[in-house]
């Protein structure tokens, strides 16, 4: 291999989990153990897979649902499970247990790293629904109120970020569900609401209510946000930092300056695309369905890869990608070494690892560059 440049109470009982999930029932669900090794992605983006990266053993150290990762300043892989008796999984690159500790997200979803003056913090996002725990094969969710909570590396709280209503930004009744965060070199917060109203709401460093965005009623399309799963600092122009938010429902990714104003969209037919995650010149994003027929298809998920020139250039899992005068066609998965690509990190090495929501109870796995 080369090396490479607090609980919520709970608002309603039974709920069934919200629309812009696909139905399923992956208990029980487990990953073919001969996609160890299997090739996958194209051109000059494939990838080993090793689906025996990261195995633990269950009762010692439950999960659920696998929601997001990020690697911290020293090398180590933080895996997010909204499993209440350890939401946060450290692992060594080896995919070795190094720590694993909180129960304060019932609905962990969003993992965001941030060092601040050579302190690293994380930025946790619970969206508000969270698992049935106690009948886990009926694959119940219940819904109670989302929020922020920025912690310290040993999972201490800084603060929380409740409800916008509390400072008047929604009206009475507006849902709040979030389910991503990103932050600004100036300290600034983008929340996106993704299971809630779909705004994409920005607080200062002290968390003081700046303005918002977006909506899921917006009358402008550049503006409308279905199913507003996440927000990410685009980093790969330094002189012009951009905000990559999806719009998972309509396959796309929607790009704005730190000022909320529209710049462009990059749509991928058929891709419901995760949040986007920045690695060199590349965009990265777990697929969590391929929408046939317009609909999304249960347990048809993969990866996605795009180059500086938003050109998808490998599908991890995927059919290859395919141009015709200059129009993506419609991608669908093609490999499935994955049900529901959530999200992915991507290391020095420029290796992929990927956590999967409704995989069975999988943990992450690893994809090694070749």
């Amino acid at each position: 291999m080369r090396r490479r440049n607090f609980i919520a109470k709970v608002a309603s009982i039974g709920a069934a989990f919200p629309a812009m999930h696909a139905v399923g029932n992956p208990v029980g669900y487990l990953l073919n153990s001969n996609r160890k090794g299997e090739i996958v992605g194209h051109g000059d983006f494939r990838y080993r897979v090793d689906t025996h990266w990261g195995q633990l053993d269950p009762q010692k150290i439950p999960i659920d649902n696998c929601h997001e990762m990020v690697i911290d300043s020293k090398g180590r892989i933080i895996l997010l499970t909204d499993e209440p008796r350890n939401n946060l999984i450290f692992y060594d690159q080896s995919g070795n247990l190094l720590d694993a500790f909180c129960n304060r997200f019932p609905g962990g979803h969003g993992l965001t790293l941030n060092d601040e003056g050579g302190e690293e913090f994380l930025y946790v996002t619970d969206s508000g629904w969270f698992h049935d725990h106690k009948h886990p094969n009926d694959w119940k969710y219940f819904s109670g109120n989302g929020f922020v909570s920025k912690i310290t590396m040993k999972g201490e709280l800084v603060f929380n970020l409740g409800h916008p209503q509390t400072i008047g930004v929604y009206e009475p009744g507006m849902p709040f569900k979030p389910s991503e965060t990103a932050i600004a070199p100036n300290g600034d917060i983008y929340v996106a609401d993704g299971y809630g109203s779909c705004y994409i709401i920005q607080y200062d460093q002290y968390g003081r209510y700046i303005r918002h965005f977006g909506g899921r009623n917006n009358s402008d399309p550049n503006y409308q946000l279905k199913t507003a799963h996440g927000v990410t600092l685009d980093t790969r122009n330094s002189d012009e930092l951009q905000l990559i938010v999806t719009s998972r429902e309509e396959c796309s990714f929607k790009f704005y300056t730190l000022e909320g104003r529209y710049k462009k969209t990059v749509t991928i037919p058929g891709a419901m695309v995760n949040r986007a995650v920045i690695h060199g010149k590349n965009l990265y994003a777990g697929v969590c369905w391929s929408q046939i027929d317009g609909k999304a298809k249960a347990g048809t998920g993969y990866i996605t890869i795009l180059d500086e020139n938003d050109r998808v250039v490998s599908n991890p899992g995927g059919q290859a990608p395919r141009y015709k005068n200059g129009e993506l066609s419609h991608q669908i998965q093609e490999v499935p070494f994955l049900r529901h690509g959530h999200d992915v990190c991507v290391d020095q090495d420029e290796n992929i690892y990927v956590c999967q929501w409704n995989g069975g109870r999988t943990y992450p796995m690893k994809l090694e560059r070749i």
